[in-house]
């Protein structure tokens, strides 16, 4: 028998790779318009299937019977055909809860801020009602709270982002500032591509506890498996299958000076990962049409940094990749989301005396210009990375940051 997830666009989804790692049922991407629903569910070959946007109420019509919780909600985002019946569930409930608990989020006596209105929402607000939440109030853009009104309600202690605002492709793009609020405690976000939602990268940046989606995406496959399978899966089975994901997917991101070794170190890592390697120079230069040197030459460097950053913007989008950047990648405060929102970010240092420096721009007046590009550099780089690798040999160089990578993949 077959199993699935049913939606309008899924080309992006997790859920195949998810539920091989739960189940050695077949699970396949069905990508349907609105009344093409009941077809798929007449279909004799197909024994149930997850739900996503935009079907959660649209698919209830055609369930038997409902679970409580799902009822409650008015959204289902999981059906099995069991006896000759269509049962529907909401396991976004178990996700959610679990997220929150990972987290170390808690919501008992306190208010909370819930971002859009949807299906997805409904099922938040459930699940904060159950843990005894204070108060929960949503916004959305034309609901019956707008967005223009939490100005009113600066004093929320936990904020969820329901809403599809910074998912891909529409990264780093955000609702609020969280600086507004005084009180904030966490910081929940739905989305789980990419990895750090602009607003997820702030609450980092301010010390606030916070979550992406993708213990909640995990866990509410989980609950479906079960109920496909009908038995019980461990825990220590989900947390493996988040950080396998969380493996898979993070960007692994090089800065440091000219020559440093970025992209020598960047090929030997996607070799040893099997990973695709991206050089920003490279890239810069396809789209130029012409060398940096050529760049520098006619146009000068803030063309240079203009096309820089524009290539990052562009492959910071990427997942499980090896990123390798240029040595003034971080000259643009700009350009740390874009890299940092699904990387990892290493800065390579290296002897001054040992850089070369044919054929950069910017390197042409020896050491002493070096030295002073390091002293304007060095603060940014180590504003900009998460750790520091002295670049020597590149096989210690490969072991040190996949030993890093393979601790540190959840931070």
């Amino acid at each position: 028998m077959i199993y699935g997830l049913l939606g309008k666009t899924l080309k992006h989804s997790f859920s195949p790779e998810i539920h091989s790692c739960f189940g050695s049922y077949k699970y396949e991407l069905f990508e349907r318009e609105e009344q093409e629903i009941e077809e798929l569910i007449q279909r004799k070959d197909v024994a149930g299937f997850n739900i996503t946007i935009p079907y959660k109420k649209a698919v209830m019509q055609y369930c038997d019977e409902i679970e409580e919780n799902a009822l409650k909600i008015g959204a289902v985002n999981t059906v099995i055909k069991r006896e000759g019946k269509v049962l529907g569930y909401n396991t976004d409930f178990y996700g959610f809860q679990y997220q929150l608990k990972r987290a170390s989020i808690e919501v008992e006596n306190k208010k909370v801020v819930i971002l859009g209105d949807g299906a997805t929402s409904q099922t938040v607000e459930a699940v904060l009602c159950f843990l005894k939440a204070k108060e929960v109030l949503k916004f959305s853009r034309s609901g019956e709270r707008t967005f223009q009104e939490l100005s009113s309600h600066y004093d929320a202690e936990i904020i969820i982002n329901c809403t599809p605002v910074g998912m891909y492709p529409h990264n780093l793009e955000t609702i609020i500032d969280l600086k507004d609020f005084s009180r904030l405690e966490g910081v929940c976000d739905v989305v789980y591509n990419p990895h750090r939602t602009a607003l997820l990268l702030q609450a980092r940046e301010l010390g606030i506890k916070h979550s992406d989606g993708l213990p909640m995406l995990v866990v509410q496959a989980k609950a479906a498996a079960e109920l496909f399978m009908d038995k019980k899966i461990s825990e220590v089975i989900t947390e493996k299958v988040i950080q396998k994901l969380r493996r898979k997917t993070e960007n692994i991101i090089l800065i440091g000076m000219p020559g440093s070794g970025k992209s020598t170190l960047g090929k030997a890592l996607a070799e040893k990962l099997s990973r695709k390697h991206i050089d920003t120079d490279s890239e810069i230069e396809k789209k130029a049409g012409k060398s940096i040197p050529a760049i520098f030459d006619s146009e000068g460097e803030e063309a240079f940094r203009k096309l820089e950053r524009e290539v990052i913007l562009e492959f910071g989008k990427m997942t499980g990749i090896v990123l390798s950047t240029g040595g003034g990648s971080v000259l643009d405060e700009r350009n740390y989301l874009p890299l940092k929102q699904n990387g990892r970010i290493y800065f390579l240092n290296r002897k001054l005396e040992d850089l070369p420096i044919q054929g950069r721009p910017l390197s042409k007046g020896g050491l002493s210009s070096l030295k002073k590009m390091q002293e304007i550099r060095l603060p940014k780089y180590q504003r900009f990375s998460d750790v520091e690798i002295q670049n020597g040999k590149i096989d210690e160089s490969v072991e040190k940051i996949l030993e890093d990578f393979n601790e540190n993949i959840d931070h």
